[in-house]
């Protein structure tokens, strides 16, 4: 099984790989149809939901769906120039997508939140329709938001393409035990088997240099994080962090009494950095998900600026290794909070970081294996119950904490030989059956948990 690294680390905006980037990606998507369609359109809506309407505001989804539909895109992605946008289609009704006429598009009326039953497909579900000058529907698509930024129709989530994914890589392993098996055989690092299927997709330039971005945005969202102060947007009034618990960390430097445990303060900083931008908004790489997407490069800056002999050379080591795990998890269960909750998200990207550490300290394939297995397995159950649907409470912590079970498996994982009982594949089933059994209300509604325990205002 194939998916690429550039897949699993898309670069975006926060505060939702799934609510936020999706949607836009789903939007862009629909105006490609609108362009090759022989039908005159007059204007657009937008009908939202699951998961995305249940969410969808703190998500900033509403917000996504209009920009997508006005040709923003996640990667492309200009704060200032989707203000002036956003303000000119509220007050004119009109949206102008490049290389179409523009349409008639008033926010109040034509996108739509839709509390009902989720669409048959996923959680994260949204309708898309064109309308000609009488306002009758003569396009229409329905998309859904997988997680991580991945985006499907109908067509596409129902069709088995198995065949296409495992076709013409060098190494195209679709589990765990598969891909330990051609570890052993080739002789190969999980690491040099991803990179050859990836330089087999994208060529060798285009790999390294496309890692190289990936840690350069993941490092300078870590960086801006850690400087900013103030109040994150959504009417939690939850205090920015991460620059106060850094400034205390640099001021103790070198210190006698400072305790051994204060390492793992370090850990959730850099995590706790990376989602305070992301739910104001900011600059994120999905690892694999905005909602996850402090774990992998916090573990990441533990090990460079942490861990002694750590080479900025094994940075693309670990990132490999990592979307190797992300890859596994993915196809074989689920990255979608809202469809199989936090275990998903957070639990994923854990198992992800563990692996890639593993990795870049010495750890054998097995190792590897055993090290995502173990950081996954202590998130199984792991709901997802953002209060008032804002990716802050309690995603930020939470990513601190899964940085610091990430090391923590890592570390177990290099004391052993990489014999264990549970098998990561039997883990990833586990995840993907307690994903189903779990309650939707505890799957990224708003509607059980600490989301519905915890005052809104």
């Amino acid at each position: 099984m194939f998916l690429s690294v550039f897949e699993m680390f898309k670069i975006g905006i926060g505060p939702s790989s799934s609510h936020t980037m999706g949607p836009m990606v789903a939007a862009a998507r629909f105006l490609h149809l609108m362009r090759a369609s022989p039908f005159s359109f007059f204007g657009v809506k937008s009908s939202l939901h699951g998961s995305l309407a249940f969410t969808g505001i703190g998500h900033a989804t509403d917000r996504a769906t209009i920009l997508g539909l006005a040709g923003f895109l996640p990667e492309t992605y200009d704060h200032a120039r989707a203000q002036l946008t956003l303000e000119a289609i509220r007050e004119s009704h009109v949206i102008t997508p490049p290389n179409l006429p523009a349409l008639k598009f008033n926010p109040k009326d034509d996108l739509r939140f839709d509390f009902g039953p989720n669409l048959p497909g996923h959680a994260n579900g949204m309708i898309l329709m064109a309308t000609d000058a009488q306002g009758d529907v003569v396009l229409q698509e329905t998309y859904y938001s997988v997680g991580g930024g991945f985006v499907l129709d109908e067509r596409e989530l129902y069709q088995d393409d198995v065949s296409e994914r495992i076709a013409d890589v060098p190494y195209p392993f679709k589990t765990a035990q598969e891909m330990l098996h051609m570890a052993e055989t080739s002789g190969k690092s999980i690491a040099q088997m991803k990179r050859s299927n990836e330089i087999s997709h994208s060529g060798h330039d285009r790999v390294t240099s496309g890692i190289a971005l990936i840690w350069k945005v993941m490092s300078d969202c870590i960086e801006r994080g850690l400087v900013q102060d103030g109040t994150l947007p959504g009417g939690l009034n939850v205090k920015r962090r991460a620059k106060g618990i850094h400034d205390a960390l640099m001021s103790e430097r070198g210190k006698n009494l400072v305790a051994p445990h204060t390492i793992n303060d370090w850990m959730c900083v850099y995590a706790m950095a990376v989602n305070e931008e992301n739910a104001a908004g900011g600059q994120v790489v999905t690892a694999p998900t905005n909602g996850a997407a402090g774990v992998v490069p916090a573990v990441l800056r533990y090990y460079l600026d942490h861990v002694p002999g750590a080479s900025p050379k094994r940075i693309e080591e670990f990132l490999l290794t990592a979307s190797a795990i992300g890859g596994l998890v993915k196809f074989n269960a689920s990255i979608s909070g809202a469809e199989a909750g936090c275990q998903a998200e957070v639990g994923g990207a854990s198992a992800m970081a563990a692996a890639g550490l593993c990795s870049v300290l010495g750890g054998s394939p097995k190792q590897i294996e055993n090290a995502a297995e173990i950081a996954l397995e202590h998130h199984l159950g792991m709901t997802c119950d953002p209060v008032k649907g804002l990716v802050q409470v309690p995603c930020i912590e939470r990513n601190g904490l899964g940085a610091i079970k990430a090391v923590s498996a890592a570390s177990l994982a290099l004391r052993g030989d990489g014999t264990h009982l549970v098998p990561l594949d039997a883990c990833i089933e586990t995840l993907r059956q307690t994903g189903i059994d779990m309650s939707e209300r505890y799957k990224e509604t708003s509607l059980g948990g600490l989301a519905v325990n915890v005052p809104n205002c």
